[in-house]
Parts: structure tokens; C-alpha cells; sequence
């Protein structure tokens, strides 16, 4: 991503901890303002206590997107995945109450038209709304397991006008290195997400 020197405004949807602005520290983007969108009380609390400077903006429903038109260099986002994991039953997909967020990413990435977008969802999700949102965003998605640079077994899809190198070699990060005590023979963590915030 080139961004010229210069420091970059970011507006993340579906926060969470803001792990979106520890990735762009890691990745040596200087960030100018932050903007977040996230409700749950206690990650807010940890992204205010890491991540002082964040603009919260509440719940992604109630933003007026417009405000910030032409000042956003990246939107990122990982919708919720529960209407559209093979872990629900009767999945209503993109209809859904959650996963039907994703239209609220949609009219940002419309209305902001940042110079670069990301959004990360569940590999498992129906065919039809794989190719919805990728009709929608105008890109094919990524497919990349976290197993290939952590030690947890995490198949997503990324849709991303970011350009990047798509051959990820293996880091060989096992469950063992990373634990602060006790053993494990499992290689990787395989992890169920329950629950999920707006």
C-alpha cells in the first residue's frame, strides 16, 4: 500500500479492539485519525486504553457516512459472520440481522470511496452471498488460513483492492511456542466463535 509518506485516516467497522490499527503499526502506516465503529462496552474500553487518539463513532447503523466523505484513505471491516456460518442453523445469510451488516459496509465503501478497502468474512458462508458481496465490492475475495503465520487453524475471505503478495509462505508457528506455560500436542488452535458484537 503506498501512501506516500504520509499519514493515513482509517475508519475500521466492527472494531472490535482495533487489532485494524495494530496492523497498520506492524505494517508501518503512520495513522493520522482513526475512526471506529464498535458497541461493546469492553473493547471499546481496551481500544481507548491502547489506542487513546480513537474516534468512536457507536453503532455502524447510526453513522452518517457522508461526514466523512473524501477524508477516509482505508476502510476495513469484518462483518459478523453468525447468519452466514455452516455453525447456525436456519443461516438467513446477508438478510440476516447481523451478517446483514454488510450493507452498512457497502455504503460506506459508496459514500467514503476511500482509496483502499478490506473486508474479512467467513469462508463458509452460501455461494449466493460470497458472490453477492463480491458483485458488490467489485473484487474476486482472497482465500487465506491465519495457520499459514499463527498458530490457530482460520480459514477467511478477504475482498481487498489492496495489492499484496498472495504467496504466503508458512511460518511454522505452532500452538506450543506460543503458550506461557504447560504443553499441548495439538499443532494449531481450532477456535468457535460464539457471539459477536455490532
Amino acid at each position: 500500500m503506498s501512501t506516500k509518506n504520509k499519514k493515513i485516516n482509517v475508519m475500521s467497522l466492527f472494531d472490535g479492539i482495533s487489532c485494524g490499527h495494530l496492523a497498520c503499526d506492524r505494517a508501518g502506516l503512520e495513522v493520522g485519525s482513526y475512526y471506529s465503529s464498535e458497541i461493546d462496552k469492553y473493547a471499546i474500553q481496551i481500544t481507548q486504553k491502547n489506542f487513546p487518539d480513537t474516534i468512536q463513532l457507536g453503532d455502524v447503523r447510526n453513522i452518517d457516512f457522508k461526514k466523512y466523505a473524501g477524508n477516509i484513505d482505508l476502510l476495513i471491516g469484518g462483518s459478523p459472520c453468525q447468519d452466514l456460518s455452516k455453525a447456525k442453523t436456519n443461516r438467513q445469510g446477508l438478510n440476516g440481522s447481523r451478517s446483514g451488516l454488510f450493507w452498512n459496509f457497502a455504503e460506506a465503501l459508496k459514500t467514503l470511496k476511500p482509496k483502499y478497502f478490506l473486508l474479512e468474512n467467513n469462508h463458509g458462508m452460501p455461494k449466493e452471498a460470497k458472490e453477492t458481496i463480491t458483485n458488490v465490492l467489485g473484487v474476486e475475495p482472497v482465500l487465506i488460513n491465519s495457520a499459514l503465520f499463527s498458530a490457530q487453524s482460520r480459514k477467511r475471505l478477504y475482498w481487498t483492492n489492496i495489492p499484496f503478495n498472495k504467496d504466503i509462505q508458512d511460518k511454522n508457528v505452532d500452538l506450543q511456542s506460543i503458550l506461557e506455560f504447560g504443553n499441548t500436542e495439538r499443532k494449531k488452535s481450532k477456535t468457535v466463535r460464539v457471539g459477536g458484537g455490532v
